[in-house]
């Protein structure tokens, strides 16, 4: 992003970046994560290598990370979940560095020189 562009063209993509903040489905602000690991029951294919495999999303909750496991018939929505979740937070950030960028070229007021008393 230039910085140095007008307030006007500052606006204009602001509001271009804003229109696109609608979810076009379910948003989820969490990753998701596959692990494979052992069961530790005698015969079972894991201790000859096979591992099984499990699906779960990480996420914060009240600044503790949580973890929630996922079904392997869900696996691809929520992935498209956390996918969209990714995309408007890009979106937020870009709108906010924005805002900024737009507050920042406005014309300031001259600041009064501050005099002591004699």
């Amino acid at each position: 992003m230039n910085t140095a562009e007008s307030p006007n063209q500052i606006r204009r993509t602001l509001d271009s970046r804003l229109k696109q903040l609608m979810p076009r489905g379910p948003v989820l602000l969490a990753s998701v994560v596959q692990s494979a690991r052992r069961c530790g029951r005698y015969g079972c294919k894991c201790n000859r290598g096979e591992r099984h495999v499990r699906t779960q999303i990480t996420f914060k909750d009240r600044g503790k990370t949580r973890s929630i496991y996922v079904p392997a018939d869900l696996v691809g929505e929520v992935r498209q979940w956390a996918a969209e979740g990714r995309r408007l937070q890009g979106l937020l950030k870009e709108c906010s560095q924005l805002a900024v960028a737009l507050l920042r070229s406005k014309p300031q007021a001259p600041q009064k020189l501050r005099r002591r008393p004699k």
